[in-house]
Parts: C-alpha cells; sequence; structure tokens
C-alpha cells in the first residue's frame, strides 16, 4: 500500500506539472503573475538551416577577391552567430523543462524495489531521449556559431592580406583625417585588443622578473645588451689583425671583410633578439601571442640587420681602402647613418605591421601602419640620392676627384630616386597599398641585388686566390695534381663561372618569386626545383602577374646568355688546347641550346605545362609538311655541321665554284668568305648533300707548285738545283717535307719540269707561288737559261708570205 501511494503522488503531482500550462492560460490574472514562456521554435528545422548557411559562407569566402565582398561576407557571418545565439538562447528553457519534468520523476527505481507502471518507465524513456537530443542541438548551434566567429575572423584575416594585393584601391590621402584616425581617435575593438595583448606582455614580464626567474632574466637581458651594442665591433678589430697576416694578399681580403661584416651584424643583432625574446619564452605560462610576436621579432631583426650589415660593409668606412665599390671617403662617410636609419625604420614599422596582424586589427589601423613604414621608407629613400647629389657637387666646386660614375650605378641611383617619388605621390593621392607594394618591392629588389654584388665580389677573389700559382694552395694544387699556370688559371675561370652562374640563378628565382620578410634560402632552393611546374595550358591561367614573371625571365635571361657566351668565347675557351673552329661551333651549339630553355623557361612561368603542347606540336608538323621543311632542314644540317664537323669555321671550302674561309656557321646558313672579302650564304643543307672540298680538314698546309717547261738543249741538273735554290730561300716554304723536282716530260716541244714545296697554310699558296715565279724568272735570265718558245710555222707563196702563229 505504501509502494501505490507513493506511485500515484508521482503521477498526481506529473500531471498537475503537465496542465500548468493550459490552466495559466485559462487564467488571465494568474499568466500576468507567472513568467512569460518561451516561443518555442523548431530545432529540427532551424539548426540544418544554420549549418547550411555556414557553408555556403565558406564556399563563398573561398571565391572571394576583393575588399567589398570580405565586408558582404562578414556582416554574413556576424549575423550567422547572433542567429545561432539566438537558437542557443530559444532552446534553453525547452532543455531547462523537460530536466524539471525529470527531477519530478526522479530516479528509476532499484531493482528489487517498488515497480514502476509502464507510463511512468515510457515517460521518463521519452523524456531522456527529449534531453539528449536538445543538449545535442544546443551543442551544435554553439559549435555553428563559434565556426560563424573564426570564419569571420579569417575573413578579416583575409580582407587584410588582400590589401596588399589590391594595389589599384584607393583607401585615402594620408593627409586626410581617415589615415590619421586610428591615431587620434582609435576604434574601441582596436583598444581592447592592444590592451589585451599588453596585459599579457605585462603578465610575461611580471613573471620574468619574479624571484624565481630574475636572476636568469637579468643575466639573459645583460648578455644580449652587450652582444648587440659591442659584439661586432669586439669582432671588427681582431678580424681586421688577422686579414692581414692570415689570407694572402689580394683582392680576396676585400670581399672576405665584407661578407664578414655583413654576417657578424646580422648574427650579433639576431642572437641578441634572440637573448631578448627568450627571457619571456622560457617561462612557462607566456601567452601563445606573446610567443608568436616574439618569433616574429626575431625574424624581423633578421632582414633588418642584414640591411643594416650590407649597407656598412659596403660603405667600409672604418676599412676605406678595402671598399668594394668605388666610392669617394666623403661620399661613403655622408651616406654612413643611411644604412642604419633605414634598418631601424623597417624594424620599427614591421613591429607595428607585425602587431597589427596579430592582434587583428581593424583595416584603418593596418593602412595606418603601413602608410607610415611606406612615408619613411620612401624619405631615406630620396635624402639619400639628393645628399650625395650634393656633396658631389661641393666635391666638384672644391677641386675634389670625384670617382667616375658607371651607367648601371647612374641608372641604380635614377631608379631609387624615382621610386621613392612614386611611392610619396601613391600615398598623397591615396593608394596606401600601391605604395607598400612598391616599397616592399625596392627593399626586396635591392636586398637582392646587394647580396649578388657582394658574393659575386667573394666567389671570384675566392677562386682566384685559391688557383693563384702564387698562393699556398695554389702551390699545393701544382706540386699535387702536376699542374701549369694555364691549367690553374683556367679552374680559377671555370670555377667563377660556375659560381656566378649560380648565384644569378638565385638571384633571378629571388626576384621573381621571392618577397621582403617572407623568403629563406632553403624556400629559394624549393623554388628553384619546382620553377617549371605551372597551372597549365588547359586552364589557360595566365595572369599579369605570371606575364611579368615571363618577361623578367626572358629579359635574365637572354642578358645571362648573352654574358655566358662572351665569357666562353673571350675568357674560358682561349685558355684550352681547341682550335678556334671547335670553341666556336661550342659556342654556337651552346647558345642554341640555350635558347630553347630561356623559351621552354619563359613559357612555364607562363603557367604552360609541355604535357599540354600537343596542339603545337601538331600545328608545327601541318606547318613543316606546307613550308617549313626547307627551314628544318637547314636547322636540322646546322646541328650535324655543329656535331660531326665536315667543315667547321677557318676551314677553306669550296662547294659550286665559290671557295672561301668559313666565317660563321649559324642555325639556318653557312657565312663563306671569299677572297675580296665578300660573303656567300650557303644553306646548311648544301654544305650536307652536296661534294664540298676541305682544303683544311685533314692537312692544315698548302702545295704551292710550278710547272715550267724548258728546250731540249738545257742542262737538266742544272735548272734542278736553281729551281731548289728558289724554293729553299724563301720564307714561307716549309723545311718538312722538303721541296721537290719532278721530271714530267720529254716532248718534241722541251723538258716539262714541276717543283713542289709546302707553305703553312693553303691561303698562303697563292701569293707564295706569285713570289716564287718573279724570284724563278729572274734566276733564269742571270744563268742565261730561256724558256721554251711556241714553234713557229712559215707557208710561202709567190709574190707573197704569211706568217702564222
Amino acid at each position: 500500500m505504501r509502494k501505490m501511494f507513493k506511485v500515484s503522488l508521482l503521477l498526481a503531482l506529473l500531471s498537475c506539472f503537465m496542465l500548468t500550462p493550459f490552466l495559466a492560460e485559462a487564467d488571465d490574472s494568474q499568466a500576468q503573475t507567472d513568467v512569460e514562456q518561451p516561443v518555442k521554435v523548431n530545432a529540427n528545422i532551424a539548426l540544418p538551416a544554420l549549418q547550411k548557411r555556414l557553408d555556403a559562407l565558406k564556399q563563398q569566402v573561398s571565391t572571394a577577391k576583393v575588399d567589398k565582398q570580405f565586408t558582404a561576407l562578414n556582416d554574413e557571418a556576424q549575423q550567422l552567430v547572433s542567429d545561432a545565439d539566438k537558437l542557443a538562447v530559444a532552446l534553453a528553457p525547452q532543455l531547462a523543462q523537460v530536466q524539471a519534468q525529470l527531477d519530478v520523476l526522479g530516479p528509476p527505481p532499484a531493482p528489487g524495489t517498488l515497480t514502476e507502471t509502464p507510463q511512468v518507465v515510457s515517460q521518463r524513456k521519452q523524456l531522456n531521449n527529449s534531453k539528449t537530443l536538445l543538449t545535442t542541438q544546443i551543442e551544435q548551434t554553439k559549435a555553428i556559431g563559434v565556426g560563424a566567429q573564426n570564419l569571420s575572423a579569417q575573413i578579416f584575416g583575409l580582407r587584410r592580406d588582400a590589401l596588399k594585393t589590391q594595389i589599384a584601391l584607393n583607401t585615402g590621402s594620408i593627409l586626410g583625417e581617415k589615415f590619421w584616425s586610428p591615431l587620434i581617435n582609435p576604434a574601441e575593438k582596436d583598444a581592447a585588443r592592444f590592451d589585451a595583448f599588453g596585459s599579457q606582455v605585462s603578465d610575461a614580464w611580471r613573471q620574468a622578473w619574479s624571484e624565481e626567474w630574475r636572476v636568469g632574466s637579468g643575466s639573459y637581458l645583460l648578455l644580449a645588451l652587450v652582444i648587440g651594442l659591442f659584439g661586432r665591433k669586439a669582432l671588427d678589430k681582431p678580424v681586421g689583425w688577422i686579414l692581414p697576416r692570415w689570407l694572402p694578399q689580394g683582392r680576396f681580403r676585400r670581399s672576405f671583410l665584407a661578407c664578414f661584416t655583413t654576417l657578424s651584424t646580422m648574427f650579433t643583432l639576431s642572437i641578441s633578439m634572440q637573448l631578448l625574446v627568450y627571457i619571456f619564452t622560457r617561462l612557462p605560462d607566456t601567452a601563445q601571442p606573446v610567443l608568436e610576436f616574439a618569433d616574429q621579432l626575431v625574424e624581423l631583426t633578421y632582414f633588418s640587420a642584414i640591411i643594416a650589415g650590407l649597407g656598412i660593409a659596403l660603405l667600409s668606412n672604418n676599412h676605406p681602402s678595402w671598399r668594394l665599390p668605388g666610392i669617394a671617403d666623403s661620399l661613403a662617410k655622408t651616406l654612413g647613418s643611411f644604412p642604419v636609419l633605414l634598418a631601424t625604420s623597417i624594424f620599427i614599422f614591421g613591429i607595428i605591421e607585425q602587431l597589427n596582424a596579430l592582434v587583428g586589427t581593424s583595416i584603418a589601423a593596418t593602412l595606418f601602419g603601413n602608410g607610415l613604414s611606406a612615408l619613411l621608407v620612401a624619405l631615406n629613400c630620396l635624402i639619400a640620392p639628393v645628399r650625395v647629389n650634393r656633396m658631389r657637387r661641393k666635391m666638384r666646386a672644391e677641386g675634389e676627384q670625384t670617382e667616375a660614375r658607371s651607367t648601371i650605378a647612374g641608372l641604380i641611383h635614377l631608379v631609387i630616386s624615382l621610386t621613392a617619388v612614386v611611392i610619396l605621390g601613391a600615398l598623397l593621392i591615396g593608394y596606401i597599398p600601391l605604395a607598400r607594394f612598391v616599397t616592399f618591392e625596392l627593399l626586396w629588389i635591392g636586398l637582392v641585388v646587394s647580396c649578388l654584388y657582394l658574393l659575386i665580389h667573394f666567389v671570384v677573389d675566392l677562386c682566384d686566390s685559391v688557383f693563384s700559382p702564387s698562393t699556398q694552395s695554389g702551390k699545393i694544387l701544382k706540386s699535387t695534381l702536376s699542374l701549369n699556370d694555364r691549367h690553374l688559371s683556367l679552374a680559377a675561370t671555370l670555377f667563377s663561372a660556375v659560381g656566378k652562374t649560380s648565384l644569378l640563378l638565385m638571384a633571378a628565382i629571388a626576384l621573381l618569386n621571392g618577397t621582403f620578410g617572407s623568403t629563406t634560402p632553403v624556400e629559394l632552393l624549393k623554388k628553384i626545383v619546382d620553377i617549371w611546374g605551372g597551372e597549365g595550358i588547359g586552364g589557360v591561367s595566365i595572369i599579369p602577374a605570371h606575364a611579368l614573371n615571363a618577361f623578367l625571365c626572358l629579359v635574365i635571361g637572354w642578358y645571362v646568355l648573352r654574358s655566358t657566351r662572351r665569357w666562353l668565347d673571350n675568357d674560358f675557351l682561349p685558355k684550352t688546347m681547341m682550335d678556334r673552329g671547335l670553341r666556336a661551333s661550342l659556342v654556337t651549339l651552346f647558345t642554341n641550346v640555350g635558347y630553347v630553355l630561356i623559351i621552354m623557361l619563359t613559357l612555364s612561368m607562363l603557367g604552360i605545362e609541355w604535357n599540354k603542347l600537343a596542339w603545337i606540336v601538331s600545328a608545327l608538323s601541318v606547318g613543316i609538311g606546307f613550308g617549313l621543311q626547307e627551314i628544318v632542314k637547314n636547322f636540322i644540317s646546322g646541328l650535324i655541321l655543329l656535331t660531326e664537323r665536315p667543315v667547321k669555321v677557318g676551314d677553306l671550302v669550296s662547294i659550286s665554284g665559290v671557295e672561301g674561309d668559313i666565317r660563321r656557321i649559324n642555325v639556318r646558313a653557312t657565312e663563306i668568305q671569299l677572297s675580296d672579302k665578300s660573303t656567300v650564304i650557303v644553306p646548311n643543307s648544301q654544305l650536307i648533300s652536296q661534294n664540298v672540298r676541305n682544303a683544311t680538314m685533314g692537312n692544315a698546309q698548302g702545295v704551292a707548285t710550278i710547272t715550267l717547261t724548258f728546250p731540249l738543249d738545257i742542262d737538266p741538273e742544272q735548272v734542278r738545283n736553281l729551281l731548289l735554290m728558289a724554293y729553299t730561300l724563301h720564307e714561307s716554304i716549309l723545311e718538312a717535307p722538303a721541296p721537290s723536282v719532278s721530271f714530267k716530260e720529254l716532248g718534241p716541244n722541251g723538258i716539262v719540269l714541276s717543283v713542289t714545296g709546302y707553305v703553312n697554310s693553303p691561303r698562303m699558296v697563292s701569293s707564295t707561288r706569285s713570289d716564287l715565279l718573279y724570284e724563278i724568272l729572274k734566276m733564269l735570265r742571270e744563268a742565261n737559261i730561256s724558256l721554251s718558245q711556241t714553234q713557229t710555222m712559215i707557208l710561202e707563196q709567190p709574190h707573197k708570205a704569211v706568217t702564222e702563229e
């Protein structure tokens, strides 16, 4: 009876609880006193709709590119966050109501005690299922809200990054109030974000100087200050003492000192910064944003320090006699503060930009930081050339000798000045993204070109020093490998060329694909390996940036190929044992292969994949079938001439009645220079398919032969000795093989003798033969020896005589 009473009581209470809403609706006065019931929503319909909106937003964000699209999508994301919060709020009372009903039913009885009725068991099961469903729906709603909030943050970051590429976006002049508003009247969200980050930094600072960490923090701080302020100067003195004593005398000392100064400046400042940030990163409770900012600070220090180090090394005010560029001392001292000031400006405003990106400031604050950094860099780059020009005018007015400025130096001077003017103009008319883009490109190009200049000097001077016969390394190589001075000079030229080519390749890839502050040597090596990749011609994705890269690749490749060809033709190959014809063939073959590689590389920069060029091959085959077969035949014949070398540059050939020297073998035709200095262009296919007489292929010597007819009454031995004497006394006739006289014919017209002698070249035969004829006739007259005369026939007729020859 007691158990039945408990069950009845529970059912009564449950019935009353379930009937309460209906009773409240029936009694108006009671409804006013009770709590207003929340509006119920159908989560089974609302929740999938929210998820669908979130997925659609993600898809739209992945394809958005312009600022207006990002702004609209961010508003939709914020609205989605609000709708998700409303749904979660609407579902919370339903969950509380179900939980209250479960509390009324209580937990199920223990086994062996009072048995519940089937209605109570079913009701508890239904309420538990409703509770589980509502809990899951609320969690999913909160997850959608969090996802929308994260998407909004991502949209904000993408919008900030898009400003870096939307260089044609007018954001307002730096003279306007809108630009300075983040400094004068900062936004509440920006101030809150900076305050939150500042509090995290303050917490890390207080923890670093707590009693537990105080000694280590002080030690690291003191060590960082000592290395940063005195590290480079402390290393400069011993190096200045060591260089004249350890390194051989020559240009390698100055290039080594310049590289050492650059590296010592970069590493001392970077190590000092790493020690400073280690004060905070070593702490166990340091916030993640502070750790990220510390890493970015070290990376920014590397780039700022290398700019300062390059400027100090190239100006070399501490060692003027070892300065690499030809700059006067007064000009170098005038520019002495420029590299440090530029590096400091980049470091300070780089910190501002990194902070804006880290804490997620507004677009206005981001533009403010970008505009200030671009303004300061432009002023530095504009003031430096002005100061140089003023100093040069002052030196000329005082009668001092200024350095002879090369065309490249003048061009660099002009480009820096014009670029600074462009940056200032863009800032004044409101194109801050454009100014930032030009500023970073100027810094990156200047950094790459300066490093290239320094490293090329270092590599060339190193190779000259290692392979010099007067240095210890050169003497060791000579004695160990049994080399002579010519071999050492050839090795120095070869290795320096390989080093310069590698550096030029790295610089080209850095200029085309690198960016200031984010490109490392490892990334450059990866880009060199992946440079042949592309989007493929099937998609026709040739965009202006790729077209610009392709144009730069074409110009740089053409310049490198021309310089390499000149180096091969004038510097490297003349030091080898190759003859002139082989050298010319190698240079021509190298040039043809280089042009093909440049074209392939240019197409690759455009994003064209070679496996998609079947249609080009088909078009070429049709063109060859109709009108290009002669060109292709001459091209293939030219390759055969360069590889098989039946004729080469410098050979004396005769083809189709044309005789002359081969001056050049081109892709399509060969140039033959005649004796009158005119040139005949012969298609390469004729040299392959026709009979060609090559007078210098097997034997470079020429044969000078003279055949003379003498009367029958001469002394053959006397004439033979006289002819041999004439050949022997001539300076062009070689002693070996010795001249010889052969008895060619004995007939009624006289004795025919042939004298033969050899000269160094077939080109000397004509002039030598002419000189010998003059000398032989003179000697024959002195010896009273006449040549055989033509027979005369006399016919007599009455009263008339006719003589005929």
